[in-house]
């Protein structure tokens, strides 16, 4: 008895020293990638949303302008700071899994957090998008649910911890839509396995419908623009490809790591064995996979949509693989991560220089130049645009300035929809500034006049098209007609409160054109 308590406590001790070991290496790597990797285009989108905080936005709901609104104000408008709470997120996630799985035994709880802080991703994401806070709600409703169905009776601190993991489902809900594939997995767990707790289910559903109530109202105030971009204007065009589910299968594979896909393939039994005696933990995988690879018969799945899922499978990993495998699986893990880690090294080892000549160099000068090439376009008395959302979002972030876009741009990352009034600039001179040589015919209907200025920055060649007289009516006419038509054609069965943009295109709720 004393030599396996002995073996046992040893094991723990080895696996603590793994976890602190993989936490500190992963934490600074974070840290130092958040502090000298410049801001991305969807970064210095939803930088906006931080500016300008709102119960919504056009492509997604608020949760993730309120976490850099909170960062702003707390921290500063910094960048490391924007970036703080998915360097730290991991972390969380690990403390979450860790206390969840802990009545099922220290030991294995602590190797699930070491597998997940293993996986690749939790060493270099640092990019903060609407991800960060779905993943984070997720998992902490997960845990409390956890935990609630350890207590045999359904006793006051089981009804509390249903309560909490409902809020904060509702929480996620407001992050991103993919929420509701939690909701589902907890359908599936409930209505199949645990009927007789059908009302703790019901609780959890009752206490997460303020996060869907405050984004209908949003809604309905704002021309469904979440509707609109998530189920009509971004789906348009998609179609059945077999390289799609095999680009999924092939996305898992990379994020399970292939060490811990070889072995739990080696292992199926008892990971079998396991999902049937973990029956949440099996749900919370199992549901979440089978209807991202419906979807991914017409559409290709990013790999942060599963994200929020990705703890607990390595969570049955680590209940499920037998103990001599533990150590093997953390191993293989680890070296896949080292060359990662390698790779990134190399990355920060070369200049600017070394990028000559790649189709990626203009876009690299436009990241770590930005300020140089704005220096160059900006001049008194005249309104910076751009011909797209990222190099705006880009540009804007560094003037700290809000910079519109000029042109019917995307379906995605329309809030200019929402924030920007063209009549505003009737009579301007307006430069747009572009990477590509732009054909002013596409400019002229909107301008008195319009000439090209040619820039070049570190060997970049870039431009901007200089309109002067902005024409208000002609804009309205030509391009945000066009929008309107393409990304506003809402049904007519959506009842509506308001919709900024249709007001202010035609003075009315739902224009009539």
């Amino acid at each position: 008895m004393y030599s396996r308590l002995k073996a046992a406590a040893a094991s723990v001790s080895v696996t603590g020293c793994w976890l602190v070991a993989a936490g500190l290496l992963s934490l600074a790597l974070r840290l130092w990638i958040a502090a000298t990797f410049p801001i991305t285009g969807d970064e210095a989108f939803f930088y906006w949303w931080g500016v300008y905080p709102d119960w919504g936005y056009y492509d997604h709901p608020p949760m993730v302008g309120w976490l850099i609104a909170l960062m702003r104000a707390t921290l500063g408008d910094t960048l490391w700071a924007i970036r703080l709470p998915v360097v730290l997120l991991p972390l969380a996630l690990g403390g979450l899994v860790g206390w969840a799985l802990g009545p099922l035994g220290r030991e294995r709880a602590a190797w699930a957090v070491l597998f997940f802080w293993l996986a690749p991703l939790n060493w270099l994401n640092v990019l903060i998008t609407t991800d960060t806070p779905l993943i984070f709600w997720s998992v902490l409703s997960v845990a409390l649910v956890i935990r609630a169905e350890r207590r045999e009776r359904l006793d006051r601190s089981a009804w509390i911890l249903y309560a909490l993991a409902g809020l904060a489902l509702g929480c996620a809900f407001l992050s991103k839509y993919f929420s509701v594939v939690l909701g589902l997995s907890y359908l599936v767990y409930f209505a199949l396995y645990r009927r007789e707790r059908w009302p703790a289910f019901v609780l959890l559903v009752l206490c997460a419908l303020p996060g869907p109530a405050i984004n209908i109202a949003y809604n309905m105030s704002h021309g469904w623009s979440n509707i609109m971009f998530n189920v009509y204007n971004r789906n348009q065009g998609e179609a059945f490809a077999w390289s799609k589910p095999f680009l999924y299968l092939a996305m898992l594979a990379y994020l399970i790591t292939p060490a811990a896909v070889w072995l739990a393939w080696r292992q199926r039994s008892a990971l079998a064995a396991i999902s049937r005696q973990q029956r949440l933990l099996a749900c919370l995988v199992l549901v979440p996979l089978l209807f991202f690879a419906l979807l991914s018969l017409k559409k290709v799945v990013g790999l942060h949509w599963v994200l929020s899922f990705y703890p607990f499978g390595f969570a049955l990993l680590a209940l499920a693989l037998p103990k001599d495998k533990l150590r093997s699986c953390a191993l293989g893990m680890a070296l896949f991560a080292g060359l990662h880690v390698m790779a990134v090294v190399g990355l920060y080892a070369t200049s600017l220089d070394d990028w000559k000549g790649s189709k990626l160099y203009p876009r690299i000068i436009r990241s770590y130049k930005t300020n140089e090439m704005l220096a160059q376009v900006n001049a008194p008395g005249v309104v910076l645009m751009a011909s797209a959302y990222t190099p705006a979002s880009i540009y804007g972030h560094t003037l700290r300035k809000y910079v519109p876009v000029f042109g019917p741009g995307n379906f995605h990352a329309r809030q200019d929809d929402m924030l920007v009034d063209f009549s505003l600039y009737q009579g301007k001179t307006v430069r747009i500034v572009r990477i590509d040589a732009p054909q002013l015919d596409e400019y002229r209907p909107y301008f008195d006049s319009v000439q090209v200025l040619s820039f070049t920055q570190d060997d970049v060649p870039f431009y901007a098209v200089e309109g002067r007289g902005f024409k208000y009516a002609a804009y309205r006419d030509g391009v945000l007609a066009t929008i309107y038509q393409r990304y506003y054609n809402i049904p007519a069965w959506l009842p509506m409160t308001g919709c900024p943009f249709c007001e202010r295109l035609c003075g009315q709720v739902r224009c009539q054109r």
